[in-house]
């Protein structure tokens, strides 16, 4: 491709850009990381690192945006670079889907050895990025872009902007009545909202249809060997974890149901987890079955079952979305036959916290015989009363 063509699709993407007056949480954050590292914004389909990337170009006359899946085969992205940075001084590169890029961590690397540039990259597929970052060394540093949480998504919807609490805020009690009152918002961020493309899409399940396919035949098999044969299975394994209850989800039902073993089961999760499609969480304790409980980031579920249908599942997968976002440990706890046990372990907190996630009439029967120092119901409610908090705080979290 030609210098002229290239410098033409930069100019588009910066005047596609000013169709966004409004930036995600992360731009501030993107825009303060200095140092000599490379920095690489790793996320799902349609959470915004393009518009982030075109924003940044925008604001800085001396970044060149480049979207990888728009090179020719032929293209020596080094020499692209190479030849911007001589003769037209641009000094920050945006490099968008770099997982496209042949050979992606031997070009970032000789990029940060010899030449003065700064690179900010980014990819849907984690399991690429993360690989890079661990041969990069000290060259990479990695952000996550997650879909909204529910605090940008009243942000970006309702235009109403409120502060982050602290998990030990939540569990004392110490928001704000506004805090409470935007909970009237949140089964329509659990529909869809937290999808940033659903801003613009009247039909969102149908453009994350068309994501989940791309993803599929497209990402996965870019870094990882996978025969067309495997791609309908692992469509086939998406569609029972969908379908199913949350409980019971993990490498030997998935290995039973699809005919796989074990270790193909746990390949695949493995997959999806980084490209942004399920959660693995972990059991605690140490004499138990290390098989994690298998989870989908919201609202993928929707794709499957309507949402009355999958109000169950769907909680849960935004209780793992908020907590992974937040950057707090925690673990499910595996139960014996028959016992009633909380759902999750959170360690972080400041004592040991047992969670129970359910709906309105969530009750503290699982937490009987539980010895844990403190015990928490979020429940799919508006109003907190004694022992249970509305499951939507915890979209205010850090």
């Amino acid at each position: 491709m030609s210098i002229n063509r290239l410098l033409e699709l930069h100019d588009l993407a910066k005047q596609e850009s000013r169709k966004y007056d409004r930036k995600r949480f992360l731009f501030p954050q993107l825009t303060r990381d200095t140092g000599k590292h490379f920095t690489g914004i790793v996320g799902a389909r349609g959470t915004g690192k393009t518009v982030l990337l075109r924003q940044h170009a925008l604001e800085h006359d001396d970044a060149f945006y480049l979207s990888a899946d728009t090179l020719d085969q032929d293209d020596d992205a080094w020499e692209l670079i190479r030849k911007l940075n001589q003769h037209y001084k641009f000094r920050t590169f945006l490099l968008d889907e770099v997982h496209f890029l042949p050979d992606t961590t031997a070009l970032l690397k000789r990029l940060y050895d010899f030449i003065d540039v700064r690179i900010l990259f980014s990819s849907s597929v984690a399991l690429a990025m993360q690989a890079s970052a661990h041969d990069l060394s000290r060259r990479v540093r990695l952000m996550n872009l997650h879909g909204f949480s529910f605090r940008e998504y009243l942000d970006f919807t309702q235009g109403i902007s409120l502060p982050p609490l602290k998990l030990e805020q939540i569990t004392e009690g110490q928001w704000m009545p506004d805090h409470l009152r935007a909970g009237r918002f949140f089964d329509d961020y659990l529909k869809g909202g937290i999808l940033p493309f659903s801003l613009e899409e009247p039909e969102p399940f149908d453009f994350l249809e068309s994501i989940l396919d791309k993803v599929i035949t497209g990402d996965l098999p870019s870094v990882v060997r996978l025969v067309v044969d495997e791609l309908e299975t692992i469509r086939r394994l998406l569609r029972f974890v969908g379908r199913s209850a949350v409980d019971g989800i993990n490498y030997s039902s998935l290995s039973k149901n699809l005919g796989i073993t074990k270790y193909k089961a746990q390949q695949y999760v493995d997959c999806l987890e980084k490209a942004f499609l399920l959660h693995q969480v972990f059991p605690a304790g140490t004499n138990v079955l290390r098989e994690p409980k298998v989870l989908m980031t919201p609202p993928n579920r929707l794709l499957y079952r309507d949402f009355e249908d999958a109000k169950g599942g769907l909680r849960e997968d935004y209780f793992v979305e908020a907590m992974k976002q937040a950057g707090i440990r925690f673990q499910y706890l595996k139960s014996t036959r028959g016992a009633k046990t909380p759902d999750y372990l959170i360690k972080d907190a400041p004592t040991k916290l047992a969670v129970e996630i359910g709906g309105p009439s969530k009750g503290r029967q699982q937490f009987k015989g539980v010895h844990i120092d403190r015990k928490i119901v979020f429940a799919h409610g508006p109003l907190p009363e004694k022992g249970r908090l509305p499951l939507f705080l915890l979209g205010y979290l850090v």
